[in-house]
Order: structure tokens, then sequence, then C-alpha cells
């Protein structure tokens, strides 16, 4: 597929945007030109994306940020190459809306736009094997790129969608200070892994092998970089992250971190119709809420629902919990304190 004019990530905001989202825009138009000013460039952020035998979802970013220099060492000019804007840069860059991005994989290249936070969230027609390959990605000026992308093949019937903060991670800390923690404390070494929790996803891909693994939160983009960091250094499996972006939407002040959720799950459903998801959350948040409708509105697509629970601080810090009374559903819903007692509740009903 070759490109011959630049096709849009997502729709495209024909609408009157929200008040807002204006102001952001006119903020982004003024932190540009002086980013721009002083010899920034546009640089694409890979993440990793996932697909079929037939088609990939490629995910990116793109943001201003000084330029690699040529005579930089190698070992730099190649951690930019594979993870982009590490660290406080990642939040405190420009991002590009409604620049083109040209993809490559598997012998294809299409050109779209970013949206107007710069991300890149779109789906190519390609054919490819089951297993890991990687999409090369670039702008005009920039250092090409690649992101990582797990093809899932059509024999596959299971799968894992876990979400991240007090489920793979302790976060410890009111929820109103997640998103603060997440943006100022970078780095990986200061997160919690959950105990038990990164064996627990070991067994369930070694039972279960070529089973996609699938981390949804509602945590930023600029946050990708130090969460997949994370997930490697505690031996969790590797797997796309389906994060969001923050700021103001085209008709509403703030994005909905449940809608995010709700949509990636229906999308996941009607993607992979021959996959049974196992979806792991814990009871601090909406995941109970969310798992318990996607799981009556799709029985079909749902093996069985796995909650941590909280400890009583970690629930005071969470805002409370759900109610298990909530939970009507025929789909096998287990839940424990650690992976390592969820692992057993998951034997007992046959998923591990």
């Amino acid at each position: 597929m070759s490109a011959s004019s630049p096709t849009p990530a997502g729709s495209r905001e024909h609408e009157v945007r929200h008040r807002a989202a204006r102001l952001e825009d006119w903020l982004h138009e003024i932190r540009e030109r002086w980013a721009r000013r002083r010899g920034h460039v546009p640089t694409v952020v890979p993440y990793t994306g996932y697909g079929s035998t037939e088609w990939v979802r490629v995910f990116c970013r793109v943001l201003l940020s000084k330029p690699v220099a040529a005579n930089e060492q190698s070992k730099r000019r190649r951690r930019r190459g594979e993870q982009g804007i590490r660290g406080w840069r990642s939040f405190t860059s420009v991002p590009v809306g409604d620049v083109s991005v040209v993809i490559e994989v598997g012998g294809e290249r299409i050109e779209v736009l970013a949206d107007r936070g710069g991300v890149v969230d779109t789906k190519v027609p390609v054919a490819l094997s089951p297993g890991w390959h990687r999409a090369t990605l670039s702008t005009a000026g920039s250092v090409s790129v690649e992101a990582p992308i797990w093809i899932v093949g059509p024999d596959v019937q299971f799968g894992i969608i876990s979400d991240v903060d007090d489920t793979v991670m302790v976060t410890a800390l009111p929820r109103p200070f997640v998103a603060f923690w997440n943006t100022f404390v970078l780095d990986e070494h200061a997160r919690i892994p959950t105990p038990g929790m990164a064996v627990l996803f070991e067994r369930l891909v070694r039972s279960h092998p070529g089973a996609p693994v699938i981390y949804l939160s509602t945590g930023a983009w600029n946050v990708a970089p130090t969460l997949t960091r994370f997930l490697s250094r505690n031996l969790y499996p590797a797997g796309p992250l389906l994060l969001t972006d923050w700021g103001p939407t085209h008709d509403r002040w703030f994005r909905s971190g449940r809608d995010h959720k709700a949509e990636n799950l229906r999308r996941l459903a009607e993607e992979f119709p021959q996959v049974r998801w196992l979806l792991i959350g814990d009871d601090g948040q909406h995941d109970e809420e969310l798992y318990a409708r996607f799981s009556a509105d799709h029985p079909g697509s749902v093996a069985a629902v796995a909650i941590r629970r909280l400890s009583t601080g970690e629930a005071v810090l969470a805002g409370g919990r759900t109610k298990a009374e909530e939970h009507d559903t025929d789909v096998p819903w287990v839940s424990a304190s650690d992976g390592s007692a969820i692992a057993d509740r998951l034997a007992d009903v046959g998923v591990l």
C-alpha cells in the first residue's frame, strides 16, 4: 500500500470544539512555535501494537524534542530509536498534531495523520505470521523508530486483559494523586510490583501458548515507556499498553477513563471474536463494574474475571470498594489479595 495522501489516524473533528480544547490548542501552538525556534524537531515515540494475521493496530506519538546529533554515541541513538523520549522530557515535550507519520510494516507502507494530541492509533491491513514483528515509523526530519507488534494467531482462543494501577503494581496513594505520582515519579524502580502477579501472568501465558497480554489503563501515553520498563524489569509478559491522552476533547473538559476502558474492551471483542479473555483488575476502582457489564454484553468473549482485593489501607486510599452483589453474571468470577491466591482460584475454575 503506497500512500498518496495522508489518512487520518482517527475520525476528524469537524464539529465545533469545546472551548477547553480550543484553549489547549492555542497553548500548544504557542509552545510549538517556541520549541521550533529553539531548534526542536518532530520525534516519533513508538508504542507496542497488536494485530491479527490480516491487520495491525499501530500506536505512536509525535513530540517536539532536541534532535539527536549525527555524532552522538550510537548507544544513545539506538535508545532514542527504541524508546523515543524518556523521563520528564516526555511530559514537557510539545505534542505535534496533524503531522504526517509514515508507517512501514510487512512490506506495506501507509501515511497517516497524528491527532491533535500528536497520537497515532491506526489500523493497517497487512499479512503477517503470528508472533512478534516490528513496524518502522518516521516523520519528516525525524529519526526512524521501530514499534514492536504482537500478532495473534487465528487458532488462539485465550487472552489476558489487565488493569495496571493496584493490579500489576501497588500504587498505595489516594486516587487524586495517582496521576501526579505516575507523572513525576518517573523511575520504574520506585514502583512496587503486586506480590505474585508476575508469576501468575507467566503461568497463564505458559498454559496458553500464543495468548496476547494487553494492559488496559487510564494512564496517559506519556508514561508508556516507564511502564514498559517496569513490566519488563519485574518479569511481566510483554504486551501492548492501551493508554489515553490527557486534557479536554472536542466536546468535554476531561476524557473519561471509564469510557476509554469500555470502548477498548468492546473493540477487542470485535477484533478477536474467537478469543475468550481473562479480565484482571482490582476492587478499588471501576474494574468490577466494567467487567461485569462487559461480561453481560459479551458472555462468549470472557473466560473469567479475576479481581485483586485491596488491603484495608489500599481500599481507603482508593476511595472504597465496589460491592460483590453488583456482579450478576454467569462468567467465573474469582478474587484474592495477591497473585498466588488468584492463581489457585483460577485453577479451581479451570483457567489454569
